[in-house]
């Protein structure tokens, strides 16, 4: 048996009770997570953001065990493999994260998600398993039987946000993302093979949905994160165009494999290769290719880019009012550029972007928040609450940024 103790910082001791959770950990694809910041960019903002996808995928896995261990405590009958298999799902769902989180699927690798690359591995670390994962992949994929296990894993109130808001508020320094996650679990209950929550824990639920509002204007989508992520994906896209012309950039093998490739979807499905050139790809090898790129690289646009990038002198952003204000702007910054630097105006566009952040808090469309009361009633959390901020939170929130290099 190799039952390991992790003391956590949000959550305290975290018990590893079996040699098959054990041996996941141990798995190179999930070690790789331990070479990921959680937050990707947001240390730009909040200096104590260093935590990594490891930590939250192992307290996730915590709070899935939490959750089964109430559940059973109702009547709920979960076997020990089914336990295991959703603990697992908890340390694997995030696993084909790229660094720095959604930066890479929007710069060097088109038309595939984090889920997609999450999937794949999974399977491939079954196939290491000699197919001890498959009820694993059936409770990600929503395939098991029992469905409200994967919506423990994947829902607007899964494990997952419970630890992620609880861990990223902790390392920000944010109390706005406190949220009483063990009340929360305390509170669950299954109704027709759906989670619900007790009626008592209607607050709870209010005070989550709040702070996870919170949580996403003051911290993931935050307009300096924002504005450093786009910076990145410029700096990638650029190398990435001027890798196609045949110029030689510093790379890892990893990192040059994404960037003298044109990689779609298809080649992970069809091409091992790929996906284990993926498995080698982390924070490192982006930050270490910014830092030569920066001194080395010949080219002026990329070069620009990343010695701004590595001291800091990040996008500034302006708040978009209007169609015609971005284009006015666009132009004027474009006409800037190619003076300043002596580059064309495609050259130019690489300092320049804009982006739309949106979130809805919660989407009644969405799988809902069910509370169940003690006469056997189901209302949905926007009809349950007495709080007109539910109602507001289910509406779509959309801001426009103009994010541009100042020089």
């Amino acid at each position: 048996m190799k039952r390991k103790i992790i003391n956590d910082p949000v959550f305290g001791f975290i018990n590893i009770p079996n040699d098959f959770l054990y041996d996941i950990i141990q798995h190179r694809y999930f070690q790789r997570l331990n070479r990921i910041k959680q937050l990707g960019l947001s240390s730009f903002v909040y200096p104590g953001a260093q935590h990594t996808r490891m930590l939250h995928s192992l307290g996730a896995m915590h709070l899935m065990g939490e959750a089964i261990a109430q559940l059973r405590l109702t009547g709920q009958n979960i076997s020990a493999t089914e336990e295991d298999a959703a603990r697992a799902c908890m340390l694997l769902h995030d696993i084909g994260h790229g660094p720095f989180s959604h930066t890479l699927e929007n710069s060097i690798v088109q038309g595939t998600s984090h889920e997609d690359i999450s999937l794949w591995m999974m399977q491939r670390i079954n196939d290491d398993f000699d197919g001890r994962l498959e009820t694993v992949l059936q409770i990600f994929t929503n395939q098991y039987p029992k469905h409200f296990l994967h919506q423990l894993v994947a829902s607007q109130l899964d494990m997952d946000r419970l630890d992620y808001l609880s861990r990223d508020s902790f390392f920000c320094g944010v109390s706005e993302g406190i949220i009483g996650a063990s009340r929360i679990i305390k509170m669950l209950n299954l109704h027709n093979d759906k989670l619900v929550v007790e009626a008592k824990g209607i607050y709870s639920i209010e005070k989550f949905l709040v702070a996870r509002r919170l949580m996403y204007w003051q911290v993931y989508l935050h307009k300096t994160s924002v504005a450093a992520e786009k910076m990145l994906i410029n700096i990638l896209k650029r190398a990435k165009e001027i890798a196609s012309q045949g110029v030689e950039l510093f790379g890892s093998p990893a990192l040059k494999y994404f960037l003298y490739n044109n990689i779609s979807r298809n080649d992970f499905i069809q091409t091992a290769e790929t996906l284990d050139h993926f498995a080698m790809l982390d924070d490192a090898d982006v930050l270490c290719a910014i830092k030569v790129w920066s001194e080395q690289c010949k080219d002026t646009v990329l070069a620009a880019l990343c010695s701004q990038f590595a001291n800091r002198k990040l996008f500034k952003v302006e708040a978009l009012t209007s169609k015609k204000q971005g284009e006015e702007l666009r132009e004027k910054y474009l006409k800037k550029y190619q003076e300043h630097f002596g580059i064309s105006a495609n050259e130019a566009a690489y300092f320049i972007g804009e982006e739309v952040v949106s979130t809805d808090t919660y989407s009644p469309e969405d799988e809902s928040i069910s509370i169940l009361y003690k006469d056997g009633t189901i209302k949905d959390i926007a009809d349950a609450s007495d709080m007109l901020n539910i109602q507001v939170l289910t509406k779509t929130v959309e801001k426009h940024f103009l994010c541009y290099c100042k020089i």
